[in-house]
């Protein structure tokens, strides 16, 4: 699983004192752990995409916090940033292309707003930018 791979990579920044890597690598682990107490909770057990959306959230969060040192003018911490971004980007999935998206949905026979983002939600989860369908999809 990925979370596994994501430890491994903690365990080695910790040995190379790579502070940033390490922090937010920390931080993807704990968010995971804690995602996943809830989960037993209910029953249930987290796959590889919940993982991939603990990471979109925790881009999200860091790009706010990026925004706010710009405001600051921290440079510093601006890089700081960036560094854990990229990071943590790299354990993402490659999303999808406009094109291979269209390729999609005009293979689907409805083709209804509701029907087609359901088919990419249940199907394609973390591999696409659900705006993005909306956008191909609206200009088909």
């Amino acid at each position: 699983m990925l979370i596994d791979q994501i430890k491994k990579e903690n365990m080695l920044a910790l040995k190379n004192k790579e502070v940033n890597k390490r922090a937010v690598l920390s931080v993807i682990i704990n968010k995971y752990m804690v995602l996943g107490y809830e989960a037993k909770a209910k029953g249930k057990e987290l796959t590889d995409l919940d993982l991939v959306q603990i990471i979109n959230k925790t881009l999200k969060e860091l790009e706010e916090e990026k925004a706010s040192y710009e405001k600051a003018n921290r440079a510093d911490s601006v890089k700081n940033i960036e560094e854990q971004m990229a990071c943590i980007s790299s354990y993402l999935p490659k999303m999808m292309s406009e094109d291979e998206i269209k390729t999609i949905i005009l293979s689907l026979e409805d083709k209804s707003v509701p029907s087609v983002m359901k088919h990419f939600k249940q199907n394609y989860a973390g591999k696409c930018d659900m705006g993005l369908v909306n956008k191909v999809l609206k200009s088909l």
